[in-house]
């Protein structure tokens, strides 16, 4: 067989990448981490790496959308939208030019129990990076047109996605599942709900939330501790010692209930909720290790063997472990033709019956443990923004800043007998269904 010259290089260059890849990963897996506290009580985390002069910081305060006030929804999503916007004596403009000149990139986001923000920076340039940084962590402006232009975007996104029968269900989902909770509510808001939200409001909700103590940071990059410490200062340093965190109770997903989205769609989307394990539960890797088995990210789980492989009912079935602050479930997703719904369901819950009643082989537990290994350092750990944000999940669960060198003892610690259990424990339970499509009649396959 001749090759071209094209598909010559391309096998050239790919076997060169699987020969590269092990090396980086396990120089990645290898990093040394260092605890900086600065002057003013600021802590860090720093991995310094000089191999490109580029230094990445990601930090995250406790109190995302769960913390907003009733009434006014999507308070800290369009929060985010707004700290580049704008801050101390720099107007919008005049700070995105600003950032653009200092070839910097930021960003901040919320999640239901964190808001959080991120920066990129060339090393010669972070005497300018790190004091925009200061800016927008410290004194964001909150002027009224930048206000009203981000609400716009957002609302139209809103009004868009009305019409999405995902959006709509996802919505019904969410109230079936946690009900009053705030994880039922949409973390945009609604349309009357931003409208109600003022400059005042955003003001009121970052000095609340914008404080030290349940702050999390990772830096990663040309960076030493020495100056770090000086970083942290400068840009956290004047922040409230405490944050005014709204308590927020814990909730446990409804379960053994049946949701039927109807639309007259071609495919069925599917969804069934179990109960989870919390992050700092002694049967948390266990768990993790069952859910790879059942159906984590490899071609190897159970349900894809079943679902697609043998029976060719979906392109894809997963099942993940989905941790919150204050609640917990495995989540089982699939979509499949309509007309064969109701079987893909059926299997489903035999896949899962089975995996509960049986537990794994050991075989499957040895694949899936040289599978969570071997995935960490790809997943996680593969460039310097990848790192941070490990980083900052790691502090933010307490796990311990070794934890990723103890990682590899504590999975491999793991018995069969407490995979069994906690298969036994989560997946007895009658999960709640939710069904996206046409009517279909009962839902317990």
């Amino acid at each position: 067989m001749r090759l071209s010259l094209s598909t010559y290089l391309t096998t050239l260059l790919l076997a060169l990448v699987f020969l590269v890849l092990p090396a980086v990963v396990a120089a990645r897996a290898e990093v040394k981490i260092q605890e900086v506290r600065s002057e003013k009580g600021v802590t860090a985390w720093l991995v310094e790496d000089y191999s490109v002069p580029i230094i990445a910081v990601r930090f995250a305060f406790e109190g995302g959308s769960s913390q907003d006030p009733d009434g006014k929804e999507g308070l800290a999503n369009l929060m985010t939208g707004l700290f580049d916007e704008g801050a101390g004596d720099l107007d919008s403009e005049a700070f995105q030019s600003r950032l653009d000149d200092a070839g910097a990139e930021m960003g901040f986001s919320e999640s239901n129990d964190d808001l959080g923000g991120s920066m990129r920076m060339l090393s010669d340039q972070q005497d300018e990076a790190f004091e925009l940084l200061r800016l927008a962590v410290e004194s964001p402006r909150f002027d009224q047109a930048p206000i009203d232009r981000i609400r716009s975007q957002i609302v139209a996104g809103i009004v868009a996605n009305a019409r999405d029968p995902e959006t709509e269900a996802s919505r019904k989902w969410a109230e079936a599942i946690y009900g009053a909770h705030p994880y039922a509510r949409p973390d945009q808001g609604t349309e009357k709900s931003l409208a109600a939200i003022t400059a005042d409001d955003l003001r009121a909700f970052h000095k609340a939330v914008f404080a030290r103590d349940q702050l999390k940071i990772a830096v990663v990059g040309a960076i030493d501790a020495e100056s770090l410490k000086k970083r942290l200062d400068q840009v956290f340093g004047n922040l409230p010692e405490k944050a005014q965190i709204r308590k927020v109770d814990p909730v446990e997903p409804k379960l053994g209930q049946t949701l039927q989205v109807e639309y007259p769609l071609p495919q069925t989307s599917l969804q069934l909720v179990y109960p989870g394990v919390r992050r700092d539960a002694p049967d948390f890797l266990a768990a993790a290790l069952m859910e790879q088995i059942l159906g984590g990210g490899s071609f190897s789980s159970r349900l894809f063997d079943e679902v697609r492989e043998k029976r060719g009912l979906a392109y894809s079935v997963t099942s993940m472990l989905i941790n919150q602050e204050h609640s917990s479930s495995l989540v089982i997703s699939t979509a499949t033709r309509s007309d064969r719904a109701a079987e893909t369901l059926a299997v489903v819950r035999d896949v899962v019956r089975r995996m509960a009643e049986e537990g794994p082989t050991a075989a499957e537990l040895e694949a899936a443990k040289k599978y969570m290994l071997g995935a960490y350092a790809i997943n996680n750990l593969d460039s310097s923004g990848a790192i941070a944000s490990t980083l900052v999940n790691i502090q933010a669960d307490d796990l311990g800043i070794d934890y990723i060198q103890r990682r590899v003892d504590l999975i491999g610690a793991v018995t069969l007998d407490e995979v069994k259990a906690v298969a036994r424990k989560l997946l007895s339970a009658e999960p709640a269904v939710m069904i996206l499509g046409p009517k279909m009649d009962g839902g317990k396959g």
